[in-house]
């Protein structure tokens, strides 16, 4: 574990850079248009999520375009990594640390993002951008997010290992996360993710049906997993990077280079 800590420490901190970037820029953006003292915080709710759904849109393909997007691979998540994993394409030590790093990344970013909003982040209206379900119950957020958390596995999956595509993998999936949350964030928030969940829950002491979102993330990625695996073949998922049409190192069990989907990228 140590020898493996010390040659992928850079892509531990990267994963944790990023989803802390993600949720400094989410309770920036969430506090900029629903905080009482904002301009726009009276227009409609669904107008409103537009404007946050299209900022965090953004946000994500900017980190999975970034250098350290492309070096790491632009998890940020939990559920992905695992998922990669289930898939044998990420070692379990790298896994582990991946998820270990996100948490703290998300936590560090939450705190972050206090320091800069003050009051504006713990004010009722934002509450630490935390995800709960919404007036339908938790098992309604928990199916919305085993929904859309297989639809994005899925359309990760199908576009990174599709030639033509392949590169353009960063567009779709920023490109659901504005979808998801202006259309699926009244059912539950929008999380898609444990550790963005777990690092709103710990300021805001609101661990309300937890459950859900431990575990349907998880379960819906690992579900589109395994029709992705059924349909096209084990050999058809080339690596667990998001983005590789580029010169940074892969750390993963990659066969992207085998499955000629790559620019003559450098041997990794």
């Amino acid at each position: 574990m140590i020898n493996t800590i010390r040659r992928h420490y850079p892509e531990y901190l990267m994963e944790a850079a990023g989803l802390g970037i993600f949720m400094v820029a989410a309770a920036v953006i969430t506090a900029a248009v629903v905080h009482p003292s904002s301009p726009i915080s009276q227009i409609d709710p669904l107008l409103q999520r537009s404007l946050i759904g299209i900022g965090m849109g953004l946000t994500a393909i900017s980190l999975i375009y970034s250098p350290w997007g492309k070096q790491s691979g632009a998890h940020y998540n939990p559920a992905v990594t695992l998922t990669f994993l289930h898939l044998g394409k990420v070692k379990p030590k790298d896994a582990f640390c991946y998820v270990i790093a996100q948490l703290l990344g998300g936590s560090l970013g939450i705190l972050i993002a206090a320091g800069l909003l003050g009051n504006m982040l713990s004010h009722p209206s934002v509450d630490y951008i935390v995800t709960i379900p919404g007036t339908q119950g938790a098992i309604t957020a928990f199916f919305a997010e085993l929904v859309i958390s297989f639809g994005l596995m899925m359309t990760v999956l199908t576009v990174s290992n599709t030639a033509r595509l392949a590169r353009w993998t960063g567009l779709f999936a920023g490109a659901l996360v504005a979808t998801y949350i202006i259309i699926e964030a009244p059912l539950s928030g929008m999380s898609m993710n444990p550790a963005r969940t777990i690092a709103s829950a710990i300021p805001a002491n609101n661990w309300t049906a937890i459950w859900v979102y431990l575990t349907a993330p998880i379960l819906g990625m690992f579900l589109a997993s395994e029709i992705y695996v059924r349909i096209k073949g084990q050999q058809a998922v080339c690596c667990a990077k998001l983005h590789h049409q580029n010169h940074k190192r892969c750390i993963f069990r990659c066969g992207f280079k085998a499955q000629h989907l790559s620019d003559q990228l450098p041997d990794i």
